[in-house]
Parts: C-alpha cells; structure tokens; sequence
C-alpha cells in the first residue's frame, strides 16, 4: 500500500523532531547546544527574507529550502521551550490546528462567506475576540 504525502511528512516531521533533540543533546553540537530563544532570533528574520526573495523571483527550488530554514527555527524554538519545561513541538502543532479551524468557520463549521474579503474581515473579528478572551482570563 502507498503512503499518502500526509503520513511522508509525517514521517519526516518526526525525524526532524529527533534529529533536533539529539543536536541539543549531551553527545551534540556545541553550537547548537549553546542557541537561547534570544541567539536565535536573527536567524529567523533572515530566514523570513530569504523566502521573500526566493517568492519575488519565483525561485521555488530555493523557496523549498527557505522554507525548510524557516521550519528549522520553529523547531528549534520549541525544543529549547520543551526543555525549558515550557511547552513542546507537539503543543505548537496541536494549537496552530486548532487556531486554522477556529478562524476558518466557513471551512469547518456550518458558516457561508461569500468572497476573500468577508473571509479577512471574519478572520479578524475572530482574533479580537481571541485577544479579548486572553487579556480577561490573565
């Protein structure tokens, strides 16, 4: 039986996980071991621009890559949090998940848009409300 994209890059996605706790692990790479939240924060806004480049010219062989640069920096950030006792790569997935199914109620839920323009509008009505809700609980 084919496995569909889905379990391929779900397979790849564990991997990566792997390969990044090992990096930050005991017999890992210095530099990686040394990285804080903070250390890495340049990296990921050059990352960002080196994917608004490679879109400008419409070179998707290097977008591909970026874009693997830009995934790098999430999971390395998660796995530094995740060793911080803070949350986990897991976590980040699950709530980036939830998120697309709540501002996409039209998708998801019985809601009808009827063009982009509404689907913008709800999407930020959607995280006002999400705002408010955190500022109230904190």
């Amino acid at each position: 039986m084919k496995k569909s994209k889905y379990n391929k890059a779900s397979g790849y996605f564990k991997k990566l996980a792997e390969i990044m706790a090992k990096l930050r692990g005991p017999q890992g790479c210095p530099w990686d071991r040394r990285q804080t939240h903070k250390s890495l924060v340049p990296y990921l806004f050059s990352e960002a621009e080196e994917v608004r480049l490679a879109v400008r010219k419409k070179d998707w062989k290097n977008l591909e890559e970026e874009l693997g640069d830009i995934l790098l920096q999430v999971v390395f950030h998660s796995q530094l949090a995740e060793e911080a006792g803070l949350f986990d790569l897991a976590g980040v997935v699950n709530g980036l998940n939830k998120k697309l199914k709540r501002r996409h109620p039209h998708v998801f839920g019985g809601k009808k848009l009827k063009n982009h323009k509404e689907v913008i509008k709800q999407w930020e009505e959607i995280k006002k409300l999400e705002k408010q809700k955190k500022v109230s609980s904190s």
